[in-house]
Protein backbone atom coordinates (compact mmCIF):
# COMPACT_ATOMS: atom_id res chain seq x y z
CA UNK A 1 0.00 0.00 0.00
CA UNK A 2 1.47 3.30 -1.11
CA UNK A 3 0.73 6.85 -0.04
CA UNK A 4 0.54 9.72 -2.48
CA UNK A 5 2.68 12.78 -1.95
CA UNK A 6 2.50 16.25 -3.49
CA UNK A 7 5.85 16.60 -5.24
CA UNK A 8 5.22 19.70 -7.32
CA UNK A 9 2.96 22.77 -7.13
CA UNK A 10 2.26 25.63 -9.53
CA UNK A 11 -0.25 28.38 -10.11
CA UNK A 12 -1.14 30.99 -12.68
CA UNK A 13 -3.35 34.08 -12.46
CA UNK A 14 -4.02 36.63 -15.22
CA UNK A 15 -2.09 39.89 -15.11
CA UNK A 16 -5.27 41.99 -15.27
CA UNK A 17 -6.02 43.21 -11.73
CA UNK A 18 -9.59 44.35 -11.02
CA UNK A 19 -9.92 46.32 -7.78
CA UNK A 20 -13.06 47.05 -5.80
CA UNK A 21 -12.84 50.63 -7.01
CA UNK A 22 -12.82 49.37 -10.60
CA UNK A 23 -16.07 47.51 -9.94
CA UNK A 24 -17.59 50.60 -8.33
CA UNK A 25 -17.32 52.31 -11.72
CA UNK A 26 -19.69 49.82 -13.36
CA UNK A 27 -22.08 48.86 -10.54
CA UNK A 28 -23.50 50.34 -7.35
CA UNK A 29 -20.91 49.14 -4.85
CA UNK A 30 -17.82 50.38 -3.05
CA UNK A 31 -14.58 49.11 -1.56
CA UNK A 32 -15.78 49.26 2.05
CA UNK A 33 -18.99 47.30 1.27
CA UNK A 34 -17.07 44.52 -0.48
CA UNK A 35 -14.28 44.25 2.09
CA UNK A 36 -16.68 44.24 5.03
CA UNK A 37 -18.69 41.32 3.62
CA UNK A 38 -15.99 39.25 1.90
CA UNK A 39 -12.51 40.51 2.79
CA UNK A 40 -11.72 40.87 -0.92
CA UNK A 41 -9.70 43.87 -2.12
CA UNK A 42 -9.02 42.79 -5.71
CA UNK A 43 -9.24 39.86 -8.10
CA UNK A 44 -7.86 38.85 -11.50
CA UNK A 45 -9.95 38.80 -14.68
CA UNK A 46 -8.88 37.31 -17.97
CA UNK A 47 -8.69 39.72 -20.89
CA UNK A 48 -10.77 38.14 -23.63
CA UNK A 49 -8.59 36.24 -26.06
CA UNK A 50 -5.60 36.00 -23.72
CA UNK A 51 -6.48 32.92 -21.65
CA UNK A 52 -8.98 30.12 -21.23
CA UNK A 53 -9.70 27.73 -18.39
CA UNK A 54 -7.53 25.15 -20.14
CA UNK A 55 -4.64 27.47 -20.99
CA UNK A 56 -4.42 28.71 -17.40
CA UNK A 57 -4.43 25.10 -16.21
CA UNK A 58 -1.64 24.24 -18.64
CA UNK A 59 0.50 27.14 -17.41
CA UNK A 60 0.06 26.08 -13.79
CA UNK A 61 0.72 22.44 -14.71
CA UNK A 62 4.02 23.22 -16.45
CA UNK A 63 5.32 24.86 -13.27
CA UNK A 64 4.17 21.93 -11.11
CA UNK A 65 5.76 19.38 -13.46
CA UNK A 66 9.09 21.21 -13.41
CA UNK A 67 9.07 21.52 -9.63
CA UNK A 68 8.24 17.82 -9.27
CA UNK A 69 11.41 17.03 -11.20
CA UNK A 70 9.61 14.80 -13.68
CA UNK A 71 9.06 14.84 -17.43
CA UNK A 72 5.56 15.32 -18.81
CA UNK A 73 5.79 11.77 -20.19
CA UNK A 74 6.01 10.50 -16.61
CA UNK A 75 2.40 11.59 -15.99
CA UNK A 76 0.09 8.58 -15.90
CA UNK A 77 -3.27 10.32 -15.46
CA UNK A 78 -4.89 13.78 -15.44
CA UNK A 79 -7.69 15.00 -13.16
CA UNK A 80 -9.09 18.45 -14.00
CA UNK A 81 -11.53 20.23 -11.66
CA UNK A 82 -13.59 23.17 -12.91
CA UNK A 83 -17.10 24.60 -13.18
CA UNK A 84 -16.10 26.78 -16.14
CA UNK A 85 -14.87 24.48 -18.94
CA UNK A 86 -13.91 25.89 -22.34
CA UNK A 87 -16.58 23.76 -24.00
CA UNK A 88 -19.85 22.23 -22.81
CA UNK A 89 -18.10 19.03 -23.93
CA UNK A 90 -15.46 17.67 -24.12
CA UNK A 91 -14.06 18.68 -20.75
CA UNK A 92 -10.68 20.38 -20.30
CA UNK A 93 -8.83 17.25 -19.16
CA UNK A 94 -8.28 16.05 -22.71
CA UNK A 95 -7.41 19.57 -23.85
CA UNK A 96 -4.63 19.68 -21.26
CA UNK A 97 -3.39 16.29 -22.45
CA UNK A 98 -3.33 17.65 -26.01
CA UNK A 99 -1.78 21.03 -25.20
CA UNK A 100 0.95 19.54 -23.00
CA UNK A 101 1.70 16.96 -25.69
CA UNK A 102 1.31 14.06 -23.27
CA UNK A 103 0.81 10.50 -24.51
CA UNK A 104 -2.71 9.02 -24.54
CA UNK A 105 -3.18 8.81 -20.77
CA UNK A 106 -6.59 8.93 -19.15
CA UNK A 107 -8.12 12.34 -18.40
CA UNK A 108 -10.95 12.84 -15.93
CA UNK A 109 -13.07 15.97 -15.44
CA UNK A 110 -14.45 16.76 -11.97
CA UNK A 111 -17.49 19.03 -11.57
CA UNK A 112 -17.67 19.68 -7.84
CA UNK A 113 -17.26 23.43 -7.97
CA UNK A 114 -15.67 24.90 -4.82
CA UNK A 115 -14.89 21.40 -3.50
CA UNK A 116 -13.55 20.34 -6.88
CA UNK A 117 -9.87 20.30 -6.03
CA UNK A 118 -10.41 18.25 -2.85
CA UNK A 119 -12.48 15.75 -4.83
CA UNK A 120 -9.88 15.64 -7.62
CA UNK A 121 -7.08 15.21 -5.09
CA UNK A 122 -8.98 12.34 -3.47
CA UNK A 123 -9.42 10.56 -6.82
CA UNK A 124 -5.72 10.93 -7.64
CA UNK A 125 -4.76 9.80 -4.14
CA UNK A 126 -6.77 6.59 -4.45
CA UNK A 127 -5.35 5.78 -7.87
CA UNK A 128 -1.84 6.04 -6.47
CA UNK A 129 -2.62 4.18 -3.25
CA UNK A 130 -4.07 1.31 -5.27
CA UNK A 131 -0.81 1.05 -7.21
CA UNK A 132 -2.50 1.81 -10.53
CA UNK A 133 -0.58 5.04 -11.23
CA UNK A 134 2.70 6.57 -10.11
CA UNK A 135 2.33 10.25 -11.09
CA UNK A 136 -1.01 12.06 -11.43
CA UNK A 137 -1.49 15.67 -12.57
CA UNK A 138 -4.29 17.42 -10.66
CA UNK A 139 -5.53 20.82 -11.85
CA UNK A 140 -8.10 23.30 -10.57
CA UNK A 141 -8.81 26.15 -12.99
CA UNK A 142 -11.62 28.68 -13.34
CA UNK A 143 -12.56 31.47 -15.72
CA UNK A 144 -15.49 33.17 -13.99
CA UNK A 145 -15.29 36.70 -15.31
CA UNK A 146 -16.86 36.09 -18.72
CA UNK A 147 -19.97 34.56 -17.14
CA UNK A 148 -20.84 37.06 -14.41
CA UNK A 149 -23.55 39.69 -14.31
CA UNK A 150 -21.32 42.74 -14.01
CA UNK A 151 -24.21 45.09 -13.25
CA UNK A 152 -25.73 46.25 -9.98
CA UNK A 153 -28.25 43.41 -10.26
CA UNK A 154 -25.49 40.81 -9.98
CA UNK A 155 -23.13 42.57 -7.59
CA UNK A 156 -23.67 40.26 -4.59
CA UNK A 157 -22.13 37.41 -6.59
CA UNK A 158 -19.95 39.12 -9.18
CA UNK A 159 -17.73 41.01 -6.71
CA UNK A 160 -16.65 37.70 -5.17
CA UNK A 161 -15.22 35.68 -8.04
CA UNK A 162 -11.91 35.78 -9.88
CA UNK A 163 -9.98 33.83 -12.51
CA UNK A 164 -6.93 31.61 -12.05
CA UNK A 165 -5.49 28.11 -11.94
CA UNK A 166 -3.46 25.88 -9.65
CA UNK A 167 -1.89 22.48 -10.19
CA UNK A 168 -0.25 19.69 -8.23
CA UNK A 169 1.71 16.57 -9.09
CA UNK A 170 0.86 13.61 -6.85
CA UNK A 171 3.52 10.91 -6.83
CA UNK A 172 3.97 7.55 -5.18
CA UNK A 173 5.38 7.67 -1.63
CA UNK A 174 6.51 4.48 0.06
CA UNK A 175 6.71 6.03 3.53
CA UNK A 176 3.13 5.74 4.79
CA UNK A 177 3.80 8.35 7.46
CA UNK A 178 4.16 11.01 4.74
CA UNK A 179 1.91 12.37 2.05
CA UNK A 180 -1.88 12.39 1.96
CA UNK A 181 -2.99 10.55 5.09
CA UNK A 182 -6.72 10.67 4.31
CA UNK A 183 -9.44 12.52 2.40
CA UNK A 184 -13.09 12.96 3.39
CA UNK A 185 -15.93 13.82 0.99
CA UNK A 186 -19.61 14.69 1.50
CA UNK A 187 -22.63 16.07 -0.33
CA UNK A 188 -26.14 17.34 0.46
CA UNK A 189 -28.07 17.75 -2.78
CA UNK A 190 -31.24 19.00 -1.15
CA UNK A 191 -29.68 22.47 -1.18
CA UNK A 192 -28.42 22.30 -4.78
CA UNK A 193 -30.29 25.39 -6.00
CA UNK A 194 -29.06 27.64 -3.16
CA UNK A 195 -25.75 28.10 -4.99
CA UNK A 196 -26.16 27.31 -8.65
CA UNK A 197 -26.17 28.27 -12.30
CA UNK A 198 -29.36 26.82 -13.79
CA UNK A 199 -28.85 27.53 -17.47
CA UNK A 200 -27.75 26.60 -20.01
CA UNK A 201 -28.51 22.98 -19.30
CA UNK A 202 -30.57 20.05 -20.45
CA UNK A 203 -33.08 20.36 -17.62
CA UNK A 204 -35.46 23.29 -17.14
CA UNK A 205 -33.58 25.83 -19.27
CA UNK A 206 -32.21 24.47 -22.53
CA UNK A 207 -29.79 26.46 -24.65
CA UNK A 208 -32.41 26.57 -27.39
CA UNK A 209 -34.92 28.11 -24.95
CA UNK A 210 -32.54 30.94 -24.10
CA UNK A 211 -31.75 31.62 -27.75
CA UNK A 212 -35.44 31.56 -28.69
CA UNK A 213 -36.53 33.80 -25.80
CA UNK A 214 -33.70 36.31 -26.21
CA UNK A 215 -34.72 37.63 -22.80
CA UNK A 216 -32.22 40.07 -21.33
CA UNK A 217 -33.98 39.87 -17.95
CA UNK A 218 -33.54 36.09 -17.69
CA UNK A 219 -31.17 35.60 -14.74
CA UNK A 220 -31.00 31.79 -15.02
CA UNK A 221 -27.76 31.91 -16.97
CA UNK A 222 -25.98 33.88 -14.24
CA UNK A 223 -24.75 32.35 -10.96
CA UNK A 224 -27.16 32.56 -8.04
CA UNK A 225 -26.19 32.41 -4.39
CA UNK A 226 -28.31 32.56 -1.25
CA UNK A 227 -25.45 34.19 0.61
CA UNK A 228 -26.58 33.97 4.23
CA UNK A 229 -27.80 30.39 3.86
CA UNK A 230 -24.54 29.32 2.21
CA UNK A 231 -22.49 31.04 4.92
CA UNK A 232 -24.40 29.32 7.74
CA UNK A 233 -23.97 25.90 6.16
CA UNK A 234 -20.33 26.51 5.26
CA UNK A 235 -19.13 27.24 8.78
CA UNK A 236 -20.84 24.07 10.08
CA UNK A 237 -19.59 21.75 7.33
CA UNK A 238 -16.06 23.19 7.35
CA UNK A 239 -15.80 22.44 11.05
CA UNK A 240 -17.29 18.96 10.76
CA UNK A 241 -15.07 17.77 7.94
CA UNK A 242 -11.88 19.13 9.52
CA UNK A 243 -12.73 17.36 12.80
CA UNK A 244 -13.53 14.18 10.86
CA UNK A 245 -10.15 14.24 9.17
CA UNK A 246 -8.26 14.90 12.38
CA UNK A 247 -10.09 12.16 14.30
CA UNK A 248 -9.49 9.57 11.59
CA UNK A 249 -5.75 10.12 12.06
CA UNK A 250 -5.79 10.43 15.88
CA UNK A 251 -4.89 14.11 15.66
CA UNK A 252 -6.03 17.27 17.42
CA UNK A 253 -6.55 20.81 16.17
CA UNK A 254 -3.40 21.75 18.05
CA UNK A 255 -1.45 19.45 15.72
CA UNK A 256 -2.28 21.57 12.67
CA UNK A 257 0.72 23.45 11.33
CA UNK A 258 -1.19 25.02 8.44
CA UNK A 259 -4.86 25.11 7.45
CA UNK A 260 -5.50 26.07 3.83
CA UNK A 261 -9.27 26.60 3.46
CA UNK A 262 -11.09 27.14 0.19
CA UNK A 263 -11.04 30.89 -0.35
CA UNK A 264 -14.80 31.48 -0.38
CA UNK A 265 -15.08 34.36 2.05
CA UNK A 266 -12.52 35.72 4.50
CA UNK A 267 -15.21 35.87 7.19
CA UNK A 268 -15.72 32.10 6.93
CA UNK A 269 -11.99 31.47 7.26
CA UNK A 270 -11.79 33.77 10.28
CA UNK A 271 -14.74 31.99 11.91
CA UNK A 272 -13.05 28.60 11.44
CA UNK A 273 -9.71 29.94 12.67
CA UNK A 274 -11.34 31.20 15.87
CA UNK A 275 -13.30 27.97 16.40
CA UNK A 276 -10.15 25.82 16.20
CA UNK A 277 -8.07 28.37 18.16
CA UNK A 278 -5.48 28.69 15.42
CA UNK A 279 -3.00 31.54 15.19
CA UNK A 280 -2.60 33.77 12.15
CA UNK A 281 0.50 31.79 11.19
CA UNK A 282 -1.55 28.56 11.12
CA UNK A 283 -4.11 29.66 8.50
CA UNK A 284 -3.28 30.79 4.98
CA UNK A 285 -5.61 33.18 3.17
CA UNK A 286 -5.12 35.01 -0.12
CA UNK A 287 -8.73 35.80 -1.05
CA UNK A 288 -7.86 39.46 -0.50
CA UNK A 289 -5.78 39.38 -3.71
CA UNK A 290 -7.60 36.87 -5.91
CA UNK A 291 -11.22 36.60 -4.77
CA UNK A 292 -12.94 33.23 -4.90
CA UNK A 293 -11.40 31.16 -7.70
CA UNK A 294 -13.56 28.11 -6.85
CA UNK A 295 -11.72 24.87 -7.78
CA UNK A 296 -8.49 26.82 -8.25
CA UNK A 297 -8.50 28.50 -4.84
CA UNK A 298 -6.89 25.76 -2.75
CA UNK A 299 -4.07 24.89 -5.18
CA UNK A 300 -3.30 28.60 -5.71
CA UNK A 301 -3.24 29.21 -1.95
CA UNK A 302 -1.26 26.03 -1.20
CA UNK A 303 1.32 26.96 -3.83
CA UNK A 304 1.71 30.48 -2.46
CA UNK A 305 2.02 29.11 1.07
CA UNK A 306 4.74 26.69 -0.07
CA UNK A 307 6.57 29.38 -2.06
CA UNK A 308 6.70 31.69 0.97
CA UNK A 309 8.07 28.98 3.27
CA UNK A 310 4.89 28.42 5.26
CA UNK A 311 4.88 24.70 4.37
CA UNK A 312 7.85 22.66 5.58
CA UNK A 313 8.82 19.00 5.69
CA UNK A 314 7.00 17.20 8.47
CA UNK A 315 4.23 19.81 8.76
CA UNK A 316 0.63 18.73 9.17
CA UNK A 317 -1.29 20.53 6.43
CA UNK A 318 -5.10 20.48 6.34
CA UNK A 319 -7.09 21.40 3.24
CA UNK A 320 -10.86 21.98 3.48
CA UNK A 321 -13.58 23.19 1.14
CA UNK A 322 -17.32 23.77 0.96
CA UNK A 323 -19.45 24.87 -1.96
CA UNK A 324 -22.19 24.37 -4.51
CA UNK A 325 -23.96 21.07 -4.43
CA UNK A 326 -23.72 21.34 -1.47
CA UNK A 327 -20.44 19.44 -1.44
CA UNK A 328 -17.59 19.62 1.05
CA UNK A 329 -14.40 17.79 1.89
CA UNK A 330 -11.03 17.77 3.59
CA UNK A 331 -7.56 16.35 3.08
CA UNK A 332 -5.06 15.64 5.86
CA UNK A 333 -1.46 15.81 4.66
CA UNK A 334 1.86 15.12 6.35
CA UNK A 335 4.28 17.14 4.26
Amino acid sequence: MYNSKITGLGYYVPENVVTNDDLAKIMDTNDAWIQERTGIKERRHVIKGDDTTTSMGVKAAKIAIERAGIDKEDIDFIVFATLSPDYYFPGPGVLVQRDLGIKTVGALDVRNQCSGFIYALSVADQYIKSGMYKNVLVIGSELHSHGLDMSTRGRSVSVIFGDGAGAAILSREEDNAKGILSTHLHSEGQHAEELSLIAPGMGKRWVTDIIADNDADDESYYPYMNGQFVFKNAVVRFSEVIIEGLKSNDLQASDIDLLVPHQANLRISQFIQKKFKLGDDQVFNNIMKYGNTTAASIPIALTEAWETGKVKDGDLVVLAAFGSGFTWGSAIIRW
